[in-house]
């Protein structure tokens, strides 16, 4: 059970090694000018491997779960999919799990990794856990810890993380087949929350510390994407470096030599790479070839 590009290289490993019974994804979806009907990757996927696809409305529908109980399914793989009912993932006869993209109890939510960046954290990586009623909240199976090469945004570790995600599944699968696995119980007085992050709530905020600013930008990087408002457009930035030291007011920025510096709470940050609204995402040098505005002022 899953929906996007994270889950498919543990849909193509899972299949290979063990087979799969039947996929389930998200309903299609109209999209764009045309409003042409879009697959999941994960349906995609499914039907490159020739492996049924069901795609309900509601987790709770008595007809989609009835035809899931006909399957007499061993085990349920869920990755990055929805919350599931009990009484859907109560009837695989072994067992239910779950791959989350944190070090649980940490992170518990639908953005483990961008909040793992913002914080600026080293260390992350992933978990396979049984199945609750609560979200994320079941005993753990398998532990898979990554270090954080510093100046990664989420877009470099959810890349990582999902080809990581495949040897955890299929490890995870094999334990639940042999029964050779002890549960770990999380600890709850240590679990911390890692909520959706809206576009509403990237704004940048230059009173804060250059690094902060830098882990902020990195957090959201590729999507939503932080942004300030340059010339009455909004101005993502993807990826910048920083300096701790440096003065003026927060949002300064001065543009010279192909570079820009924005000036923060303390320390200044240098964007790296941009994308101004309605634009592609380019690098900052490529940016400032075409850029016609004022070389100095500040960001609103």
């Amino acid at each position: 059970m899953g929906t996007p590009e994270f889950a498919v290289p543990s849909l193509e490993h899972l299949q290979s090694e063990f087979g799969i019974k039947a996929v389930v994804t998200v309903p299609d979806k109209q999209k764009g000018r045309g409003l042409q009907m879009q697959f999941s990757a994960v349906k995609q996927k499914a039907f490159e491997l020739n492996i049924p696809v069901y795609q309900p409305e509601s987790l709770k529908d008595e007809d989609f779960i009835k035809n899931i109980s006909y399957l007499n399914p061993d085990i349920m793989v869920v990755i990055a999919f929805r919350i599931l009912p009990r009484e859907l993932y109560s009837l695989a006869s072994i067992g239910s799990f779950n791959i989350h993209g944190s070090l649980l109890p940490k992170y518990r939510g639908a953005a483990p990794i961008n909040h793992a960046i913002m914080n600026g954290d080293k260390k992350t990586g992933l978990t396979s856990f049984l199945l609750e009623q609560k979200v994320d909240t079941g005993s753990i199976l398998l532990f898979d810890e990554y270090y954080i090469p510093d100046g990664s945004t989420a877009g470099d570790v959810h890349d990582v993380l999902m080809f990581r995600a495949a040897d955890v599944a299929v490890r995870t699968l094999r334990m639940l087949l042999e029964g050779n696995y002890e549960p770990i119980m999380q600890d709850d007085s240590l679990a911390t929350p890692a909520p959706k992050i809206f576009p509403d709530q990237c704004r940048i905020d230059f009173s804060r510390t250059a690094e902060m600013v830098r882990n902020f930008v990195h957090a959201i990087s590729p999507f939503p994407g932080a942004w300030c408002m340059m010339d009455d457009k909004r101005l993502k930035i993807l990826r910048a470096d920083f300096v701790p030291i440096g003065s003026g007011k927060p949002g300064q920025f001065n543009i010279h030599n192909e570079k820009m510096t924005i000036v923060c709470g303390s320390g200044v940050i240098f964007p790296k790479e941009v994308q101004l609204q309605a634009k592609r995402a380019m690098s900052i040098a490529d940016f400032l070839l075409g850029y016609r505005g004022e070389t100095e002022g500040s960001f609103s």
